[in-house]
């Protein structure tokens, strides 16, 4: 018998393939919610939305993609976001294959910052390496210091667009649209960061999940101004992956014991990877 065929999924494709993801994935989200993940402007010649297997036709498995240009260290750098990775019982022998067709793309460095345990061991398996699963945790307090010092929490976005640098603004803009994402910028002038965070709870305090930050330098310098103004919001504690952190801050806790994100470049690090530009923005997870 021949074996199942392996297609990319191009744009007439990607229902088709998300409403397979709703039935056999997630039923959280409808198809379409699925698809607006995948329709991100975030690269100019997006190959494909990743790959499916076919049997006679039918979608039997497939493997998500999310495509964006980035700036690290002033060079524009090219991204594959792998997620969704989802294949029926009787066809998981041919799992692999999806995997290759994948990686097997020139030009790409590949992500993947959902996984499962399963699929992370996987990745490692071809030569994905693992990031610090670690979570950073500290109290949010008033903090009355930030007035005299000059330091600001803008939310308004029109204003967040105006007092950032332009790389920092240029992220703004191309997530300000995800209304799940809570968008701020912290800091004086010449000297804002971007962070973009989401509500969270833990042990049934709320808090705060910041899932990326324009300067990590500037965001441990205003943690204090930023916790103050989360506290007032009810946020009682901020929450962030040790992993984007250049240091972890001294009164801070260390959660452990997260699956690792996993990541293949032959030339960036795992202090180059981020969480923008990935399905932890593009979906309400």
């Amino acid at each position: 018998m021949a074996l199942p065929t392996i297609e990319p999924i191009q744009d007439g494709d990607l229902l088709p393939f998300c409403q397979f993801l709703t039935e056999n994935l997630s039923n959280e989200r409808s198809a379409e919610q699925w698809a607006q993940a995948f329709r991100q402007n975030w690269i100019s010649d997006k190959p494909n939305n990743g790959f499916v297997i076919r049997d006679s036709g039918k979608i039997v498995g497939g493997i998500g993609a999310i495509y964006a240009e980035r700036k690290i260290r002033g060079q524009t750098e090219r991204f594959c976001n792998i997620t969704s990775w989802c294949v029926l019982e009787a066809y998981r022998a041919q799992s692999m294959r999806l995997a290759m067709a994948v990686v097997s793309q020139p030009g790409f460095h590949f992500t993947d910052l959902t996984p499962t345990e399963v699929v992370s061991k996987t990745l490692q398996f071809l030569k994905f390496k693992p990031m610090n699963e670690r979570h950073a945790i500290w109290p949010n307090f008033p903090w009355p210091f930030s007035a005299i010092a000059g330091v600001k929490v803008i939310t308004d976005h029109e204003m967040i667009a105006s007092v950032l640098p332009a790389d920092a603004g240029k992220v703004f803009t191309e997530h300000r649209h995800l209304s799940w994402l809570q968008h701020a910028a912290v800091g004086k002038p010449g000297a804002y960061c971007h962070v973009v965070w989401k509500p969270n709870r833990l042990k049934g305090v709320n808090g705060a999940m910041i899932l990326g930050f324009s300067d990590a330098e500037l965001f441990l310098r205003y943690r204090h101004t930023f916790g103050s103004h989360l506290f007032w919001q009810g946020r009682f504690y901020t929450r962030v992956e040790s992993r984007l952190l250049p240091t972890v801050p001294t009164l801070a806790l260390e959660l452990a014991g997260y699956r690792n994100k996993v990541f293949r470049s032959d030339t960036l690090t795992a202090a180059d990877i981020s969480n923008f530009y990935s399905e932890l923005m593009a979906l309400d997870l």
